[in-house]
């Protein structure tokens, strides 16, 4: 089964309310079995149009990271990040070769 993954490109206007949404994110990620692969570090923009942050999780399926994104839990955490923050979001099915 392809695992499931989130990449997110994210510019944040107000980095304590973020604070918030990462805290009340913990739990539905936790749920839906997410793992940060990458949560904002070092990059380089070589090509086309980017934002500060850039956030990779990976989930054990592509249905796991679906329902993760439409959870009553994640979508209140959601809640908290829309105010103070704009960002892009793209929901991914893994490779899977067999």
């Amino acid at each position: 089964m392809a695992k499931g993954y989130w990449v997110a490109h994210v510019d944040v206007d107000d980095p304590e309310v973020y604070e918030q949404y990462k805290t009340a994110n913990a739990a539905p990620f936790a749920e839906y079995g997410a793992r940060f692969l990458v949560r904002g570090g070092e990059g380089q923009q070589r090509e086309g149009s980017g934002r500060a942050r850039t956030v990779v999780i990976e989930f054990p399926s592509y249905e796991a990271a679906l329902a993760c994104y439409d959870s009553p839990g994640y979508q209140a955490a959601k809640a908290l990040r829309d105010p103070v923050s704009t960002g892009d979001l793209v929901i991914v099915r893994g490779y899977d070769p067999d």
